[in-house]
């Protein structure tokens, strides 16, 4: 049985919408859906950094800023990894203990700076719970890996040429699965 759901797919073609709307549509059909959620931060139409949500409770923290001084680097933003902490890592805990169904945005690289989030996203593999994750489409490493080849993961490329219904055919496999 599939139990572990991941997306990939080039950035800006829309994973985090296709998570977005699977997470309402589970919540409409009544499922206890949550997680941390990840959105592009933009000023004048440039990308400057990224957000993250806990779902659950809305609280917002930074999660990288090409204006903050500190934390690892990738590329031209630094890290925050004290709200990706208190924020998304509290998210995805709170899911696994509380809901039926943990929703991720994003497993990449600069979430996996963070050994927190790395033993969070463990413990919810180690879960009997539902995950859809997000997962950067060139993100490696043993964590990565270990979330691919999961007898019981499937990987769903998101394209523009699919974007528009993936989310209805992940939804269908959740709630097939879950129900």
């Amino acid at each position: 049985m599939i139990r572990v759901l991941l997306v990939i797919g080039p950035p800006g073609v829309g994973k985090t919408t296709v998570l977005t709307k699977i997470v309402n549509m589970l919540r409409q059909r009544g499922f206890n859906v949550s997680g941390m959620l990840s959105r592009e931060v933009r000023e004048n139409g440039v990308r400057v950094g990224f957000e993250i949500q806990d779902l659950a409770s809305e609280r917002r923290g930074r999660l990288a800023h090409i204006n903050q001084q500190s934390g690892p680097q990738v590329g031209r933003y630094h890290v925050n990894l004290a709200d990706l902490d208190a924020v998304g890592v509290h998210a995805i805990m709170d899911a696994v203990e509380n809901c039926d169904i943990v929703a991720i945005d994003e497993v990449g690289p600069m979430e996996l700076f963070s050994q927190k989030f790395k033993d969070a996203i463990e413990t919810a593999l180690k879960s009997s719970k539902t995950i859809v994750a997000v997962v950067h489409w060139k993100a490696k490493g043993r964590l990565i890996n270990k979330m691919k080849t999961r007898e019981d993961a499937e990987i769903f490329t998101v394209t523009s040429d699919n974007r528009d219904t993936l989310d209805r055919i992940i939804f269908e496999k959740i709630n097939n699965a879950v129900a």
